[in-house]
This record gives C-alpha cells, sequence and structure tokens, in this order.
C-alpha cells in the first residue's frame, strides 16, 4: 500500500465502521472528509481505488461503497478440494467458513485471497453452513507446485501432490526441461485458470523419480515450503560463533555450576535446552530450577540468524530428519546444555509448597555446568524398575531423582485439581532404514520421566507468563481459548447417547467438567469415542500477543519458555526478558516497540507451527500407508475412530488408520448419522459408531494418496441401537469471574517478592477461578 495514501485509508475505515453507516457515493463520502481542492480529492480517490482493489471495500453497482460484511461479502483465503468444491475461510476471527459449490469458484485456486458473495446463511436447525461465489480474486496465493510429471504425445501434465488444489497443470512440450513420466517436478505457474482452461506452468525443478529413496520426504518439504539451506550469511554467523564460553564473558551472571543440574531428554537427542534441578528447603517447601539455554545470548535481534529463525518459526521433526530453526552449529554446540561443559542459561527458580503452590520466584541470567546428560529410560529404570545397576551409577543424585518424582506429582496433583484436562492418545513413531523405507511402527509412552519433566516445564512457563503479566509490558503469550460454545454444546449432547449428562451449557462450563468426564470414561468401551469428540471440539493453542489464559490447562497465565533452541516464540520470551528485567528498559519507547512487533510475530509463529505439524503428520501418513504396502489381504483388530458421509476410518493398534467406504457396507443400505457420529443400517438396525470395536481387512494401499483401504470382517460386539440408559450426571460448577485485584494463579502477589508493584493490568475477560467443581456421580450398570 501507498505510504501517502495510508492515512486517508485509516480514516476511511475507521468511518466506515461506525455502527451508523450506511453504503455512500465516492461524492458523499468526499464531502464526509472535506476534500474540497482538486488535489485532496485526487488522493482521497486514490485511496478508495487501493482499497477497492485490496479488498478492504466494496463498491456495489450503485456505486456506492462500504465494508465487504456490510454488502454481504466475506473477504478470505481459499481451501480448496480435490472434487472441486472450496470453502473461503473469513479473515475475521471466529467468522464461520463460507462452501463455495463447484461452479462458483470461478477459477480461483487453493490459497489465492478472494472476495465471495454469500448467498445464503448458516442454519442451526438444518446444520448447513453458509454458501456462496466467488467473485474476485484480490491475490494469488500459490505460485509454484509440487507434483507428479505425466507424459502425454505432445505435452504433459502434472498432478499436484497437494489435493486441494483441484486440476492438473498442464505443461508444454517446450516447458518441460527434461521431465520425463513419474518424476517427482517443481512447477513454476505461468497462466492461472480461466474459463475451461487447466492452469499452465513450467518444469523449474526435478527433484527425482516418484519412487528413488527419500524423494517421497523431500517432495513433502517442497510442497510446504519448508526451508532447507541457511542462506550464507547465517551459516558465516554460526562459524563466527565460539564453540567455548570465555570466563570474561559471565559477567554478573548467577554462577550455579556448583549445584546438581541434570538434562532429562530421549536417548536420540541432540538439542538439549532444558535442564533442572529439585532441593528440599528447611521449610518443608521445594525449590526447583529450571535452566533453559540462553539462545538469545547468541542470537542478536536483526542478525542473519534471527532473521532467518524468525521466517522459520519452529523446527520441523519430519520421520527421518529434522529441519532446525537454527543451525546445527548452535542448537547441538554451544546453545545446547551438552554435560559438564559450561553454557549459558536463563534460569526460572520457584519455591514450591507441599500444595503446589509457588510462593517465590526469580528470573535471572546464570553460568551452569550440568553434571549428567539422564535420559527418559535411565531415570525410569531409577524410579519405576529400580535397576540395581543404574541405581549403583547415578547413586550420588538418586535421591535428587525421588525428590523430583514427589514434586511432579504434586504439581501434577494441583493441576488437575484446579481442572486441567489431560488427553492420553496413543502417539506413534515410524522406524525407517537408511533408504527411509518403515520397517516398524511403535507406540510411544509417556513414562514417569517425561511427565516428571512435562510437569517442571508447565511450571517454569506459567511462572514467567503470570510474571510478565503483572508487570504490564508488551508480552508473548501461548493461549488456548474457550471451546466455541456451539460445538461444545454439541459434544456435551452426543455423549448422552453413552448414559452421560453434564449440567451446564457449552456457553459457561469449566474444564474441569471436561477432565471430569475423561476420568469417569477411563477404561470404558467409550473411552477413545468421548475423547476423541471433545478434542474435536476444542479450538487449536496459539500465540498471542494478549494474556487470555490456557482452557485446557486451566491456567490463567501460560507461555512458552523453555524451547528457545526449535521455538522462535520462546527466544521472543528470552529477549523479553533480557529487555525488561536484566537490562532493565520499560521505557515507553521500549514498549510501544514491542506492542508493535509481538501481534505479527504470535501469527506468523502460529502460522508456521500449523504448517510445521501438517508436513509432520503427512509424512508419517506416508510412511504408514508404507508400511502397510505389504500387508493387503491380512486381517487386524481395530476401532472406528472417525465417521463421515462416505463411511468409517477405523486406527489399528498401532495408530495407522485406514477407510471402510460406505460402499463396502454391502449387507444394508447405511445413513450417516450426524449427531451421533455413526452409520445406522436402514433395515437391520445395525449401528457402527466410533469407539467400536472392529476386525478388518486390509483391501488397498496407495503411497501417493497416503491412504489404506478396509473391508469389515467383523466386530467384536454388535450394537442395535443407541444407548437409552439412564445418564450418569456430572454436575459441574460454572465458569466464575475471579476478582483480578492482586489475585493470580498463585494467590496474593504478596506472598512472592520478585513481583512487580505495578497496577495490574485490566483484563478485558476473566475467566477462570480457584478449586474445582463438585462431581457428584451416580454409578449405575450399563444394561
Amino acid at each position: 500500500m501507498k505510504e501517502e495514501n495510508q492515512p486517508y485509508i485509516n480514516e476511511i475505515l475507521d468511518f466506515m465502521k461506525r455502527d451508523n453507516y450506511k453504503p455512500l457515493t465516492v461524492q458523499e463520502l468526499a464531502k464526509e472528509f472535506n476534500t474540497e481542492d482538486a488535489e485532496s480529492f485526487k488522493e482521497f480517490v486514490k485511496a478508495l481505488v487501493i482499497m477497492e482493489e485490496k479488498g478492504l471495500i466494496i463498491r456495489a453497482r450503485n456505486d456506492r461503497y462500504g465494508l465487504p460484511e456490510q454488502m454481504n461479502f466475506v473477504k478470505g483465503k481459499v481451501s480448496g478440494h480435490a472434487k472441486g468444491f472450496a470453502f473461503v475461510v473469513p479473515e475475521e476471527k471466529d467468522a464461520g467458513d463460507v462452501f463455495i459449490p463447484p461452479t462458483e469458484t470461478n477459477n480461483a485456486m487453493h490459497g489465492d485471497i478472494v472476495l465471495a458473495r454469500v448467498s445464503s446463511e448458516s442454519s442451526e436447525s438444518s446444520g448447513a453452513r453458509r454458501e456462496g461465489t466467488i467473485v474476485k480474486i484480490l491475490e494469488r496465493g500459490t505460485q509454484q507446485i509440487v507434483g507428479t510429471y505425466t507424459q502425454s504425445k505432445n505435452f504433459g501434465f502434472v498432478i499436484a501432490d497437494d489435493k486441494k488444489i483441484a486440476g492438473d497443470i498442464f505443461i508444454p512440450k517446450a516447458a518441460r526441461n527434461g521431465a520425463v513420466e513419474g518424476h517427482k517436478v517443481v512447477v513454476e505457474l505461468t497462466t492461472y485458470p480461466e474459463g475451461r482452461m487447466n492452469a499452465e506452468g513450467k518444469v523449474v525443478q526435478i527433484l527425482g523419480h516418484k519412487n528413488d529413496p527419500g524423494i517421497d520426504i523431500i517432495s513433502v518439504i517442497h510442497k510446504h515450503g519448508l526451508p532447507q539451506e541457511f542462506p550464507a550469511d547465517a551459516l558465516t554467523q554460526a562459524i563466527d560463533t565460539p564453540e567455548t564460553i570465555d570466563e570474561k564473558d559471565i559477567g554478573n551472571r548467577r554462577d550455579l555450576r556448583d549445584q546438581v543440574i541434570v538434562t532429562i531428554d530421549g536417548a536420540d537427542a541432540k538439542d538439549l535446552d532444558d535442564a533442572v534441578t529439585v532441593t528440599e528447603l528447611e521449610n518443608g517447601n521445594y525449590k526447583l530450577g529450571v535452566h533453559i539455554a540462553d539462545v538469545s545470548h547468541y542470537v542478536k535481534e536483526g542478525s542473519p540468524i534471527d532473521v532467518e529463525a524468525a521466517e522459520r518459526g519452529t523446527s520441523v521433526y519430519l520421520v527421518d530428519r529434522v529441519i532446525p530453526m537454527i543451525p546445527h552449529r548452535l542448537s547441538n554446540g554451544i546453545c545446547s546444555l551438552n554435560p559438564k561443559v559450561n553454557r549459558f542459561t536463563l534460569s526460572c527458580e520457584m519455591e514450591i509448597d507441599p500444595q503446589g503452590e509457588v510462593v517465590k520466584h526469580e528470573i535471572f541470567e546464570s553460568v551452569i555446568k550440568t553434571t549428567e546428560r539422564m535420559t527418559y529410560s535411565d531415570v525410569n529404570k531409577i524410579l519405576v524398575d529400580k535397576d540395581e545397576e543404574v541405581l549403583e551409577r547415578y547413586e550420588p543424585i538418586v535421591p535428587m531423582f525421588e525428590r523430583m518424582e514427589k514434586l511432579a506429582a504434586i504439581l501434577r496433583k494441583k493441576r488437575m485439581d484446579r481442572g486441567a484436562i489431560d488427553f492420553d492418545f496413543k502417539e506413534a513413531k515410524v522406524l525407517v532404514d537408511d533408504d527411509g523405507h518403515p520397517h516398524d511402527v511403535i507406540l510411544r509412552e509417556r513414562s514417569v520421566a517425561e511427565k516428571l519433566i512435562e510437569e517442571f516445564m508447565l511450571a517454569a512457563n506459567e511462572t514467567v507468563a503470570e510474571h510478565f503479566h503483572w508487570m504490564n509490558v508488551p508480552f508473548i503469550y501461548r493461549i488456548h481459548e474457550d471451546p466455541d460454545a456451539e460445538k461444545l454444546t454439541r459434544f456435551l449432547e452426543f455423549i448422552t447417547n453413552f448414559g452421560y449428562t453434564v449440567k451446564g451449557t457449552g456457553n459457561d462450563i469449566h474444564p474441569r467438567a471436561l477432565q471430569d468426564i475423561l476420568e469417569e470414561v477411563k477404561g470404558t468401551p467409550e473411552e477413545m469415542v468421548i475423547s476423541t469428540v471433545m478434542l474435536r471440539s476444542m479450538k487449536q493453542a496459539k500465540y498471542e500477543a494478549e494474556s487470555l489464559g490456557h482452557f485446557g490447562l486451566s491456567a490463567e497465565f501460560y507461555t512458552h519458555f523453555t524451547s528457545p533452541i526449535r521455538r522462535y516464540p520462546d527466544l521472543i520470551v528470552h529477549r523479553l526478558i533480557r529487555t525488561y528485567l536484566i537490562e532493565g528498559k520499560t521505557d515507553q519507547q521500549t514498549q510501544e516497540k514491542w506492542r508493535e512487533l509481538l501481534p505479527d510475530v504470535a501469527e506468523h509463529s502460529s502460522n508456521m507451527e500449523r504448517r510445521s505439524v501438517d508436513a509432520e503428520r503427512e509424512t508419517d501418513d506416508m510412511k504408514k500407508a508404507e508400511f502397510m504396502a505389504d500387508k493387503v489381504g491380512e486381517v487386524f483388530n481395530g476401532i472406528i475412530s472417525s465417521v463421515t458421509n462416505f463411511g468409517m476410518f477405523v486406527e489399528l493398534e498401532n495408530t495407522i488408520e485406514g477407510l471402510v467406504h460406505v460402499s463396502d457396507l454391502t449387507d444394508d443400505y447405511y445413513r450417516y448419522d450426524e449427531r451421533h457420529y455413526a452409520m445406522i443400517g436402514e433395515k437391520t438396525g445395525n449401528v457402527f459408531r466410533i469407539g467400536d470395536e472392529i476386525e478388518v481387512k486390509v483391501a488397498d494401499v496407495n503411497k501417493d494418496e497416503r491412504s489404506v483401504d478396509f473391508i469389515i470382517v467383523g466386530m467384536k460386539e454388535s450394537r442395535k441401537r443407541l444407548s437409552k440408559d439412564r445418564p450418569k450426571v456430572i454436575k459441574a460448577k460454572q465458569k466464575s469471574r475471579k476478582d483480578d485485584k492482586g489475585k493470580g494463579r498463585e494467590g496474593s502477589r504478596s506472598k512472592n517478592e520478585e513481583w512487580s508493584t505495578q497496577k495490574p493490568k485490566k483484563k478485558k475477560k476473566k475467566r477462570f477461578f480457584e478449586g474445582a467443581p463438585n462431581v457428584k456421580r451416580k454409578k449405575k450398570k450399563r444394561k
């Protein structure tokens, strides 16, 4: 947007956002803005043109201007589908998607920014969503695609790997650049779809043949636009970074090198960014020290590595490789808390009473020298297996691990008592050989050691977040908003099918009630189905420049402080700690700088996290499908994990998921019951519902589509009807607005000497209350 037009643009937008605004003509708007002379009128009209081009405003057929939402238009991003239809995801938060039929896409592609005219509104009674027509493409979102080249006689086509891109890409003979049948290629689009003509492009890179080892993962990397090599200036900065700490650089850091501090990670971890220690105080309290790699000491704001790390947002962990956020020379070297060497850290020390309350805390710069590099396996052997050999090896520090176990149990009890939700889904790891071929899929278990570290990191993240919330300075938080009331209400209705009733509504339910449901169903046949549907009713956690709390953790304050090697928001948190606490810069200019920067950092980091999760999930699904390729005809036990109008997804014990298509349910005509997440036979009354145990045979596997097809062999238990048993009542105390006068997660601020004495920032919305709702359950055998 042109700089000289920006003031006009902002003023026009503010003017049109008024409640009493009605669409006006150019002349009427000009009069409102007193553009009397020819020059100012010319600039005013330019601003209107720019705003219209950007989709900020709409000019109706009667030449009157208004905001899109005032004119029944929606501006948003297209989310395509292989079958040709699409959705427009609005820019406005919490606005519902708009369904676009295949005939109404008007050549828009997946990823485009568009304007859509809404033709019909959503209906709660019928469940139908808004529907519309794309009327203008504001910005093309796809410049390159990754796909498989298919040769024809005098030309070729590329079938996109991303199935949201409908239609092949036409490749003229002169533009194939050596590509042959089966090559995975990167195509640059030269023309976009028009009328009945497909998009056209040229091959700019040949990745290799689709069957070559490793090409499948490389294709996913290119498809999601994941970075690979670091820029030359970032690598130069990494090379210039020292490999060891110079004593003269320690400065005013607190020297903790005489303390017993350990790292606890997986055996194959190379970037160790957190270390812990626990001592017992004379007053019966515990002192927990969480020491995090001080990446911000080496990666300064605006440096080449910082610029690249900000763009990447996060490290990406694919099946057979890691794409790091910062160069390996730092992440595995000077920034990694390797055993028995000096390392710079930022520390959060917390004094915790026997009830799990943090009664004091301190955040400071430090230098540490870890005593041991522990693995989850060895800590489990100490605490659970009581392995004599391991106990003898680590004899001097075994008492500390026992203290850690006690403290972790205290922290977990406090967290669960206040209402944190603990989903315990199975996770799997795909094991591959040197050529990238999968040879096994194993379940990962959250061991005692992993849960122990998890509790300590949660405590540090909450403590740091609360500290800066009360300082009332710009900061970046990890938030999890309340569930959508409509989705949560549907979930509460759904569980009545299993005989559970929660007193309350989707608008006012406390997370404690949801955790009570999970505890109530634990060990029952419906545990998986209820957990899955509950999770789907939740919103995604994200980064935000406002302290809005974390619903799933039932925490009023939360941030990410503990992984600056692999998450950019954590690095920003460290930078803010250095700015506010260590350098003491809390002046207005500093705060204005961060107030302006942090919303964009939060949004970009959330987007990059989502990209990373999508890529990781895609590579997992691809390798799982490849693992099943030689198992066609074999029979497995599984559980129905999802039900749709086109069939049912069945998850095997190793988490591999496949589809039973509705056309393969040949014993009856089955209709999809959305309310009950079930397929119901019209004649037999048979019910297939998520959570049902089922026996399936592998019918087909397609690695390129990342799909496994099953057919039903048998069911463990036939379900002829939906549950009509008397419901178990779970009485949930409603959310309460909490007193904001000096009371936070840790009680009165006066209990904590390190807290700021500034007046707290007035919050727009209070979310949680101390304590948990009373839950009354009536145990009744199911008929």
